[in-house]
Order: structure tokens, then sequence, then C-alpha cells
């Protein structure tokens, strides 16, 4: 018999969004000049993406309809600052008002200052590797800082840095974090010690660099299975997601106890969680099976705080728009936004505060 969670007081229930995979004309940004590179591995550029850049008071509507309190967004370097040392008073004013608009809409806002894409005049001189990358970086975020200096009680540093595959200077503002991507590694017979071989540098050493922060930003999708020979491929009687992953959402109550295990103290939020599937009924019972491990992780005793679903629109997803992530569809042609079930259900759990445990 499947037993109920009650959410704690204050938890966060929101969705997340990256300003790129939404806004639409990113013109200035090294991921634009890359999709128009003629590399192969992009199926077609990002263009309008869902025009997010004007349609963000529809899309705040929706979620705050739907029974959500929170929503994570990401700014855009490339919008602030598209040339070194110029500044976009507009851009600024622009992110300042999402702010206030999350506010008035009764969503918190949390705010993410990078998320994979940065400005092409950075990626030119050289990216992340070039000499006083974090000191150029840290100018930004003062820059910036108007954006999310006051009503923003979470800001999410840098999304992901073990794929960006880099650790830069941390801006301290209110409540700071860093959001980690966990893979879920998980050894066959034998495989042990080549399991945390290829875990420390890919992921535990930012784990571990995150105890003291004020919290730990958790993303999980799936699980990695490692053999004597390194990482397994997905089984072939496995049920794949649009992205060719496993579908397998027990992998974010794994990830929430190895966070807590390699980051002891530190609060944690789900930042990411969700599926890429044309078929919501699969997306219902993934989140469904996803949110029954965070309740047995919660009865563990881990420090869980928040939960974000990767994402609350169909977006783009880094050269391609075919995997679908969102709780709202979005009508490439006309922008039309329509919620899905899954959306209306997700934010009935929210309202409701209480959360399904895995059935045994």
């Amino acid at each position: 018999m499947t037993q109920a969670r009650r959410l704690p007081e204050g938890f966060l229930w929101g969705a997340s969004t990256a300003a790129h995979q939404i806004e639409g004309g990113n013109t200035n940004s090294d991921w634009w000049f890359f999709e128009h590179s003629g590399n192969p591995s992009i199926k077609e550029p990002s263009g309008d993406a869902c025009d997010s850049y004007h349609r963000w008071r529809e899309d705040m509507d929706l979620l705050a309809h739907l029974g959500f309190t929170d929503y994570r967004f990401s700014i855009e370097w490339a919008r602030i600052e598209p040339a070194p040392g110029e500044f976009s008073r507009s851009a600024i004013a622009h992110y300042r008002r999402m702010v206030e608009g999350a506010r008035e809409r009764g969503l918190r806002p949390m705010v993410t200052l990078h998320h994979f894409t940065t400005p092409l005049w950075f990626t030119e001189r050289g990216g992340w590797a070039a000499a006083g990358s974090d000191e150029l970086f840290a100018r930004y975020l003062t820059a910036a800082a108007p954006v999310y200096a006051t009503d923003v009680a979470h800001v999410c540093t840098i999304n992901e840095p073990n794929m960006v595959a880099t650790m830069v200077t941390l801006y301290q503002a209110h409540t700071s974090g860093r959001s980690v991507a966990n893979q879920v590694y998980q050894p066959q017979p034998g495989a042990e010690e080549l399991t945390a071989t290829i875990r420390h540098p890919r992921e535990d050493v930012f784990l571990e660099a995150a105890c003291g922060d004020d919290w730990l930003g958790v993303q999980s999708y799936t699980r990695t299975r490692v053999g004597p020979d390194g990482q397994l491929p997905v089984p072939a009687d496995a049920e794949r997601t649009l992205t060719g992953w496993e579908y397998y959402p027990q992998a974010l109550g794994h990830a929430l106890r190895h966070s807590a295990s390699k980051a002891p103290g530190t609060p944690l939020i789900v930042t990411e969680n969700g599926i890429a599937t044309a078929d919501d009924t699969r997306r219902i019972d993934y989140t469904t099976g996803a949110l029954g491990s965070l309740a047995d992780a919660l009865d563990a005793g881990i420090d869980v705080r928040g939960y974000f679903h990767w994402s609350a629109l169909d977006n783009y997803e880094w050269g391609r728009f075919e995997p679908t992530f969102g709780l709202i569809a979005v009508d490439r042609e006309t922008f039309t936004r329509t919620p899905k079930p899954s959306a209306a259900w997700l934010g009935a759990v929210g309202r409701s505060r209480v959360l399904p445990t895995a059935t045994p």
C-alpha cells in the first residue's frame, strides 16, 4: 500500500528553464555562433526558441495558475555584456523586471547566473581556460547584481560545473549555491574500484566542494552503469527517452543520497529532474517514481528543501527541439503555450503538499 509523505514547511515547488533554451535571438552568445558553424551535431539552430524573452509574463502566469510556488530561470551573460566591458542597462532592467514579475505572481525566483552559454567574445579569448576568466566572470556578476541583489533568496552561481568542466570563483549573494549533474554511477560486480575512479573527477570533487555552501543543487535524470571495462551501454531491453537515456526514475533518490554523503550538512535542492518524451503519461509515471524516491530520501533524514522540474517549457535542447522535456507545450509557429496534463498533475501535487512514496 502506497503511503504519503508531507512536504516540509517552506519546501520549494517549481519548474526550471535556461535563458538560451527559451528566450530566442541570443545572437551574441557562443552557442548562437556554434549553432551556425555547420557542425553536423547541430540539427537546427535555436532561432526564436520559445520567444520567452518577450513572453516571460505568460510563462510565469501559467506556472502560478498551475500551482507552482517557485520558478528557476537564468540570466544571459551575452545579453548583459555583449562586448568586453560594455554592459547593457536595458538587459539588466529586463531581468530585474522578471524577478519583480515572479514576486508579483507569488513565485519565488531562483536565478541562475551561468547556464552553459557565455558571450562569444569570452569564448574567442580562450573561455574558462584563459587567464583572468574568473575576474571577468566576477565583473559580470557585479554588473548584474541589481537583478538579484534583492527579492531573490536562492542564487545558483553555475549550472552543472562538472559538465562545463571547470570551477570559477563563486560570488556570494544572499543564499548561493551550485547545481551538479549527478550521473548515478552504478558499479556492476567487479567494477567498484573503477566506478570510484571515474566518479571522483567527474562528479565527487564538485559535490565535495559544496561543503559549507548555503545549498547544493541536485540534477538527475538517469543512471550510468559501469562494468569492469568501463561505462556500459543502456540495456537493450530498457525503455529509452527521446535523448536515448534509460528510463530510470529512481535515479533521483540515488543522487540525493550520494550528494548528501559527499557534502554532509549542506541542504539539497533538486534543481532539475525530468524526462524527454512525447508521451505525457510516461512523464507523469516517471515523475511519480522520482518523487517517490525523493520522499524516501526525506524519510531517511536527508535535508531536501525543494524540487524543480525540468523543464517548464518544451525548449531548445542544445542542437534540436525534438527532445520534449516540458510541462507546457509551445507551438513553434505561433508560440502558443498549452499546459500538458502533467503540468496540472504536478501543480496539484504541490498544492496538496503531499508526495507519493515509492511502491514496494
